[in-house]
């Protein structure tokens, strides 16, 4: 008789340049999603947890914002989730665009820096021809000892079985972290301010949902219905003209679209109750970026 396998899990960080595909990937492997994906660059602020269960492994997977130069504290705040998932994984998957694929010294380094083994993602392989991405593959190949690359596009569902199985060869035996029907840590109020500020970075131009947050100050459990009070948080005065809008058309667009993603999220119906504060420079204050939860 042969033994059977053993069970497997692992905590596995998914770091890359901004816009590389990093949220979009871990939606797909969990089937749902979780992490607020768009198509502008930094979307992605916080370390977001994504469980991956099955009946012989758990991964849990660390989403990460994009690698850059930060700038001012919240962007600081942001690069210190990335090096902590760094610190916490078992295993590294570093994304790259196969049309972004010019990956600055400095996020090397920041990989070497742990010793941790890291597999090379290469996404986007629907937006390219198969010699660029055989360039670009050998071209980052030499230069990092990545353990393996593994080609995906996040966006089509390509490669995904294939890196799931790449993962696992790379984790050590043991239990599960969670229980196997969980699919993140997070609290719902957590989500529910991540999709409202999805929408500020779809609704919005320019600078402005760089410059926002989302706090939300009460989530009930109603009876009939979730009532959320939260508050968009900008970071001077001007914006709070330009978020509310023309006699509040913009703001209720916003409330709108925002009611409906969480809606569909928590799978009942929502009473979003939103309000605009100025808090002149917070995003270059580490007390009040800590305060408003980037904290690593």
């Amino acid at each position: 008789m042969s033994e059977p396998h053993a069970h497997k899990s692992g905590y596995v960080a998914i770091v890359g340049k901004p816009n590389a595909g990093k949220s979009t990937l871990m939606n797909q492997i969990l089937g749902t999603k979780l992490s607020i994906a768009t198509h502008k660059a930094q979307t992605t602020r916080h370390q977001i947890v994504g469980i991956h269960s099955d009946e012989d492994s758990q991964i849990v997977f660390l989403d990460t914002p994009g690698i850059i130069n930060p700038r001012y504290e919240l962007q600081k705040a942001m690069m210190r989730f990335v090096e902590k998932a760094e610190k916490d994984a078992d295993l590294i998957l570093f994304i790259v665009d196969v049309n972004d694929s010019d990956i600055p010294d400095h996020a090397f380094k920041e990989l070497g820096r742990f010793k941790k083994p890291v597999l090379l993602v290469i996404n986007k392989l629907d937006a390219s021809s198969a010699t660029k991405v055989e360039e670009v593959n050998t071209s980052l190949m030499d230069s990092f000892k990545f353990r393996d690359s593994i080609l995906i596009s996040a966006l089509e569902n390509q490669g995904i079985d294939y890196l799931l199985e790449a993962v696992k060869k790379q984790l050590l035996p043991g239990p599960p972290f969670y229980p196997k029907d969980e699919l993140s840590e997070h609290p719902v109020r957590f989500f529910a301010s991540e999709l409202i500020r999805e929408q500020l970075f779809l609704l919005y131009h320019e600078e402005l949902p760089y410059s926002a947050t989302v706090e939300v100050i009460q989530y009930e459990e109603r009876e009939d219905l979730d009532y959320i009070n939260a508050e968009i948080i900008v970071n001077r005065s001007s914006q709070k003209g330009m978020i509310i809008g023309k006699h509040g058309a913009a703001i209720k667009k916003l409330g709108m679209e925002a009611r409906k993603s969480i809606e569909e999220f928590v799978d009942r119906k929502v009473f979003l109750d939103l309000h605009v504060k100025v808090r002149e420079k917070w995003r270059n204050n580490e007390q009040m970026v800590r305060n408003l939860g980037y904290r690593a």
